[in-house]
């Protein structure tokens, strides 16, 4: 399995480096507050991911994109579903 789009990548154009940004559902609190971002940042969107693959929905949602911003700086989702072990919601909630 290969997962494609962790939100936040680096592009060269013409020798030089941008952002460049993906899904807002895996963007993390410091990409949508345009904060310097590092490997963190990917851990968190790695979270979003995982938390998706098990709820089947991703842990954020919104009408609006002012909606998600909010939702996602104030870092609260619903738990996974009760199927899946303890360990694995304690897992997700470090990575997010």
């Amino acid at each position: 399995m290969k997962l494609g789009d962790l939100n936040v990548s680096k592009i060269a154009k013409n020798n030089v480096m941008q952002t460049q940004t993906g899904t807002p559902y895996y963007a993390s609190p410091e990409v949508w507050q345009d904060k310097p971002y590092d490997k963190s940042s990917d851990i968190w969107s790695l979270g979003a991911v995982l938390y998706e693959m098990c709820a089947l929905s991703p842990p954020f949602t919104a009408k609006d994109m002012k909606g998600l911003y909010n939702r996602v700086i104030k870092g609260v989702y619903p738990k996974i579903p009760s199927i899946y072990s303890s360990d694995l919601s304690g897992m997700i909630a470090s990575l997010l």
